[in-house]
């Protein structure tokens, strides 16, 4: 029967996605809230004040919870520390403050499919870091969802590129002939749904992602929006030296400024990464998901934004 659900990220894309999906199963869930969110939650949700590094924070949020799900992390840095302070340090405080709190809860890190190439960027080394950490627990019933790019109503990272489909616009920041995959977040949730009801506990690494066979090529991904749209999507390769340059010069004025920027050269190497193909066959084994929504359901349906 369902219980209580611990969840970081509640204001985040993902986390928000999963808080009404996660009432209407029938779960109490109760959330981790930084005070300057602003954000607003369901009033059927407990808030916990406090933040990742706030060890009486998380203490009473996963405090005889059922299950923990960790989707807070930040996509955003101007250096290597910023990320492990975050992305590593926060996983491992959750994981603590849970093994003494609720031993037996099962526990989910979403994680990423940029894990699989930590050389990349710092953020994907920080991801694959958490990731070592979650795999060496040995009292939870420990899980690592790796999704794909994830878009869908409340993202705020590929909106912009998606918004300019309906333009008759594609840039390609990296390899024309480079391959693939998204997920959209509503098949995300019923993956983390399903999660929560298989019996034993889940325990191990899988990757996710809409299903599609070959994955998306950035002329597939115009082809499909032209369809959706019904006029003509262009593919536009953007200049490589330009790019570089651009994403250098951002990071200095980030170091300079103290804001926490995207467009860093680490970022640029995971856009132009030629292989970001991944495979659902071990989750929807061990879980009997299967993802419904491709890239040309959700243009054609609306399920975007």
């Amino acid at each position: 029967m369902p219980g209580v659900v611990a969840l970081t990220g509640a204001t985040g894309f993902i986390g928000g996605a999963l808080c009404r999906p996660l009432i209407r199963a029938g779960w109490q869930v109760r959330a981790l809230v930084r005070r300057s969110s602003g954000a607003i939650l369901p009033a059927q949700i407990e808030c916990i004040p406090g933040d990742l590094d706030n060890a009486a924070a998380l203490g009473r949020l996963v405090a005889e919870a059922d299950a923990v799900i960790h989707c807070a992390g930040v996509v955003r840095g101007r250096c290597a520390a910023h990320f492990e302070r975050v992305n590593v340090g926060g996983c491992k405080r959750l994981l603590q403050a849970s093994r003494a709190a609720s031993p037996r809860a099962r526990f989910l890190f979403m994680s990423s499919l940029a894990a699989r190439e930590p050389t990349l960027s710092w953020y994907a080394a920080s991801k694959r870091h958490a990731e070592e950490a979650v795999q060496r627990e040995q009292t939870l019933a420990a899980t690592v969802f790796r999704p794909t790019a994830i878009y869908g109503p409340g993202d705020r990272e590929l909106r912009p590129l998606l918004r300019l489909l309906r333009y008759g616009l594609l840039p390609i920041a990296g390899s024309p002939e480079a391959r693939l995959t998204l997920l959209h977040v509503h098949d995300l949730v019923a993956a983390v749904l399903r999660w929560l009801d298989v019996s034993p506990p889940l325990a191990g690494t899988f990757e996710l992602h809409d299903g599609r066979t070959g994955g998306y090529t950035w002329q597939s991904i115009a082809a499909i929006a032209g369809r959706a749209y019904g006029r003509p999507v262009r593919a536009l390769p953007m200049p490589q030296a330009g790019l570089s340059l651009a994403s250098s010069v951002n990071l200095w004025l980030a170091t300079w400024l103290r804001y926490q920027p995207m467009l860093t050269p680490g970022k640029l190497r995971e856009l132009r990464h030629p292989d970001w193909m991944c495979d659902n066959g071990a989750l929807a084994g061990a879980l009997g998901w299967q993802p419904k929504i491709d890239f040309e359901r959700a243009l054609r349906e609306g399920l975007i934004e």
